[in-house]
């Protein structure tokens, strides 16, 4: 068990909880057993990639909350991308060449904001 997959388990807890939902009928809800429930949510276990959306629905995750927990449940897993960007990034040629020459020109925090703000601008146009 690493820390990261206490962390995913931890956030889904704690949103579990002040929804008032049971670790049983959330279960039910994503159709898995409690057992396993509980796994995920004690970092016992990897969050199940194919259930994050039911996960969101269920949690009335907003988008940020949303991405947060596809990001916690990435860093569960080694050398493992959130799982709503590997179809896009594999589709535009550009976002890999982007990652890739920030990646070996080790683009900083500062760097990454400037490249948030461009697009955010380009978005508003």
């Amino acid at each position: 068990m690493n820390e990261n997959e206490m962390a995913f388990g931890k956030f889904i807890e704690e949103r579990r909880k002040a929804l008032g939902l049971t670790l049983r009928g959330f279960a039910a809800e994503l159709d898995i057993a409690p057992a396993y429930m509980s796994d995920i949510e004690k970092g016992r276990r990897y969050p199940p990639d194919k259930k994050l959306d039911d996960i969101a629905q269920i949690l009335k995750l907003n988008e940020t909350e949303k991405n947060s927990m596809l990001d916690l449940a990435a860093m569960a897993k080694t050398k493992t991308v959130s799982s709503d960007l590997p179809e896009y990034i594999m589709e535009k040629d550009l976002a890999r060449v982007a990652l890739r020459r920030a990646r070996d020109g080790k683009l900083s925090d500062e760097g990454w904001q400037e490249v948030i703000n461009l697009i955010d601008k380009k978005i508003g146009e």
